[in-house]
């Protein structure tokens, strides 16, 4: 299948940020079923608005974390931290971030992605 110019920015960039071996898992998983809707995230998520240059990718990633943790996606979550590895964003950052969750969206949404972090922290710690 050909690709179009969007979609290959956009998977390039997805490697780049979520990393090779996360990516090449989620291509291996893809069906006829989810086949449109990654085709969408590629293109769109990636290639479009990840690739701006509006923003750095420290920026959108800290930006992502908050919208995330605000609509409970804790999986999301855990992935966009273990992104950061290849954003910029640092802990003192995904900190920064949940303490503006806790005032816009909530205490207990920001108490549930401090143990969402701190768990994911120590995962990627372990690996290293």
């Amino acid at each position: 299948m050909k690709h179009s110019t969007r979609h290959e920015q956009g998977m390039a960039l997805r490697r780049k940020v979520l990393g090779a071996a996360h990516v090449e898992r989620a291509e291996a998983a893809k069906t006829e079923f989810d086949a449109a809707f990654q085709e969408l995230i590629t293109e769109a998520a990636w290639g479009h608005v990840w690739s701006r240059d509006t923003w750095d990718h420290r920026q959108r990633s800290i930006v992502t974390l908050a919208l995330l943790c605000a609509q409970g996606h804790w999986e999301e979550v855990a992935m966009h931290i273990r992104a950061t590895a290849n954003t910029g964003a640092s802990r003192e950052d995904i900190q920064e971030l949940i303490l503006h969750v806790a005032i816009y969206t909530g205490v207990p949404t920001a108490n549930h992605a401090i143990k969402v972090a701190k768990q994911t922290f120590a995962d990627m710690d372990d690996i290293q």
